[in-house]
């Protein structure tokens, strides 16, 4: 059996979802895992019990099929989860994501952004259309904490990027960190 499938398998029959391996030099092999999404219930999120529950495991399955590692380690996603499959989309509707695309916009962008350019962060949204995802987000400039910002002020125009998974390198979600807890959506 392959690294892959030893893992996914373990993983999946206790119950979690598998996110990433990561095999490192060294002998390190990275494990990230996750509760699986129910839309209907509360969020849940992954603790050091499930974690060493997950861990106990695969340390017995990947001694059973002879898989060579010096170190285990098994974690949750964190605050950049990546996000890959479809699910993993539909799950974060409405959250900020940075995204970055394999090729630049070219001149279909021209005028209101870079055409160059690569790299996002905006709010995912599932488009009219139904087809594929977007992200809008305003370019607004930084202000300086506490500063007064005038009402007066014009909104930064509203931008919005239409892509499909097979045009992403990478997409992970916006480490954005609220010590007032998650807000609802």
């Amino acid at each position: 059996m392959s690294l892959q499938s030893i893992v996914e398998e373990t993983v999946t029959g206790l119950g979690y979802d598998l996110v990433e391996i990561d095999r490192s030099a060294g002998g390190l092999l990275r494990i990230t895992i996750d509760l699986p999404w129910n839309a209907d219930a509360p969020e849940q999120f992954v603790n050091v019990e499930d974690c060493e529950r997950v861990t106990r495991q695969l340390q017995f399955a990947l001694e059973v099929d002879g898989v060579e590692y010096k170190r285990l380690e098994v974690s949750s996603p964190g605050i950049d989860r990546p996000l890959r499959h479809q699910a993993d989309f539909e799950r974060f509707v409405g959250y900020e994501i940075d995204v970055t695309l394999k090729a630049p916009m070219g001149a279909a962008a021209a005028g209101q952004v870079a055409s160059n350019r690569k790299k996002f962060r905006g709010t995912l949204e599932r488009p009219e259309s139904g087809e594929g995802w977007q992200i809008t987000w305003r370019d607004e400039p930084n202000t300086k904490p506490g500063a007064r910002v005038s009402k007066k002020r014009e909104q930064a125009p509203l931008h919005a990027l239409g892509f499909m998974l097979d045009e992403l390198r990478e997409a992970r979600l916006a480490p954005i960190v609220d010590f007032k807890g998650r807000k609802p959506r």
